[in-house]
């Protein structure tokens, strides 16, 4: 019998340490080798870790949101001899004891939220009678409400009334929860609990990575309405011609008009490293993707877009967000972008003003396609117009070469045969 101490393997070039996002096992568990027992995040990468060994956990390194340094113990196991043995007595003797049984409150009804008292069996005391002295209730009501109920069938003097009379809202109550069932009336919501969220892995790394944007960068924004409607006509006609490839959105082809508008901007597609005073212009675009996750907010990355067709961008983007929000994304794809675009699709609303993904100096964000009468000459026609941002760092960018860049880029899309010229 002998006690294993398992430590923090290095999981990723220049990581010094690791987060515990969350544990797959707790101490007096048995764990078999290769069994994950925790995952650890570096950077926006989420790694599975796994028992190189079988045995039972004595000790954890500790709790989900806790920084662990490359290393340093992770986990304590205690491997078996020749016959089993149970758990340490130190790790036993570092255990909490446990809470003392508490009697569950039972609750009367959804309003009610007060425990019932636990009461010792005790004769009980007869309540004196009201047979003999009944008492009359006064009900507030108007006409009209007394003579909906009458049809309904309800007793006034069984509802509660919202205010000082009862209203047709508090009938519609009634009907919905029933007497005495904690009701409310209509045009209210129930009150939920409080609750706390410990803010730990992804989450915690958005915050921070959000309030160091917002804090290091003067962002400015700029937002131009462009005439998609050749464009989704033209998208519509490729859909209907793929085969087997990918169904084409509008972002493969916001990325190649972008792509072909940016060699005339270099300024956009940069990084700056203002510690070291150094804004590094790229000549190939990595772009990133922003992706919703269940866990947050990931950038997966496109490399070299500029030499992809729309085809293989779609393929690409599909390939990201699925590796993205199963968790199966490398840390080579989650790094490295030079300019990133973020969509919320239908959500995407009238106009946004989004933040950029530092150290880069820009990010563009198009928003929600909306159909809308515009002049054609002195007529009058239906078109889908589709606001797009653009979010900059003012330190390297000016706001007319932004402006000037989203131009070239509503000048691409709205003649989409140019994005398909050589």
């Amino acid at each position: 019998m002998a006690l294993f101490s398992f430590r923090l393997p290095d999981i990723g070039e220049g990581i010094a340490e690791a987060e515990i996002v969350g544990w797959h096992v707790k101490v007096g568990d048995r764990v078999e080798e290769d069994q994950p027992i925790a995952d650890m995040m570096t950077d926006k990468a989420t790694v599975e870790m796994e028992s190189p060994v079988a045995g039972t956990v004595v000790r954890l390194a500790g709790e989900p949101g806790q920084q662990i340094a490359i290393g340093s113990m992770l986990v304590e196991i205690e491997t078996e001899g020749e016959e089993e043995a149970p758990v340490a007595a130190a790790a036993v003797e570092k255990a909490e004891a446990p809470a003392p049984v508490v009697p569950v409150a039972v609750e009367a009804g959804p309003e009610r939220s007060e425990p019932v008292a636990v009461v010792e069996d005790k004769p009980a005391v007869a309540a004196p009678s009201s047979a003999s002295s009944p008492v009359k209730v006064e009900v507030l009501a108007s006409p009209a409400v007394r003579a909906r109920a009458k049809e309904l069938g309800i007793d006034l003097a069984q509802v509660k009334p919202s205010g000082d009379h009862i209203r047709h809202s508090d009938l519609d109550a009634f009907l919905l929860y029933g007497a005495g069932q904690g009701y409310r009336p209509a045009g209210r919501s129930a009150k939920r609990a409080d609750q706390e969220v410990k803010v730990i892995g992804l989450r915690r790394r958005i915050a921070e990575n959000m309030a160091a944007s917002k804090r290091a960068i003067p962002h400015f924004s700029y937002v131009e309405e462009i005439d998609v409607t050749a464009l989704e006509e033209t998208r519509e006609q490729l859909n209907a011609n793929r085969g087997d490839r990918p169904k084409l959105t509008m972002l493969p082809l916001l990325i190649v008009a972008i792509c072909r508008a940016l060699p005339d901007f270099p300024m956009l597609n940069a990084r700056y490293d203002d510690e070291a005073g150094v804004v590094t212009r790229y000549g190939a675009v990595h772009m990133g993707i922003a992706t919703q996750t269940d866990a947050g907010l990931m950038v997966p990355v496109i490399r070299d877009a500029q030499d992809r067709n729309v085809w293989q961008l779609a393929a690409e983007i599909r390939r990201l967000a699925d590796a993205a929000r199963t968790g199966k994304a490398k840390s080579e794809e989650l790094s490295g972008s030079t300019l990133t675009l973020t969509s919320l699709g239908p959500l995407g609303g009238v106009a946004t003003t989004p933040v950029i993904n530092r150290p880069e100096v820009a990010i563009i964000g198009p928003n929600r396609i909306i159909e809308r009468p515009v002049f054609r000459g002195k007529e009058v026609v239906p078109a889908k117009l589709m606001n797009l941002s653009i979010s900059c760092d003012h330190r390297v960018v000016d706001g007319w070469d932004a402006a000037s860049f989203v131009q070239a880029v509503r000048k691409l899309l709205e003649t989409p045969v140019l994005l398909f010229a050589d």
